[in-house]
């Protein structure tokens, strides 16, 4: 009978620690979760914000700079134009490395988000 309850203890002290370890590993899960989804929530927030300043502040560069450069040609449309083309060749760019960007940000990304 002493064997029997030997294996008995033994087999009730595994059952509660499998039952341990999953309770703890669910909560390790909850709070992994809880990180990353704060860590994304305040890179989006951050993001927008700063994002959104700075392309306000290139519009008004930009209308600035439309005008000042029409003065000098002497026809305000022209700088217009011009400073649009110059536009349009940044987004050109940035179209072109669009891969690279996007292996830079998953490169950073995934570093939080596996550790």
């Amino acid at each position: 009978m002493n064997i029997f309850e030997s294996i008995n203890e033994s087999t009730t002290n595994a059952v509660k620690s499998g039952e341990n370890y999953v309770k703890k590993t669910e909560e390790y899960l909850k709070l992994k979760i809880f990180q990353q989804l704060s860590f994304s929530l305040s890179m989006l927030v951050k993001i927008a914000l700063v994002g959104g300043l700075i392309f306000l502040g290139l519009i008004f560069l930009s209308i600035a700079g439309a005008i000042a450069l029409g003065k000098v040609l002497g026809n305000v449309p022209l700088g217009i134009l011009i400073v649009g083309l110059i536009l349009l060749v940044f987004a050109f760019i940035a179209f072109l490395l669009r891969k690279k960007i996007d292996k830079n940000i998953i490169s950073k990304y995934s570093k939080s988000f596996f550790d």
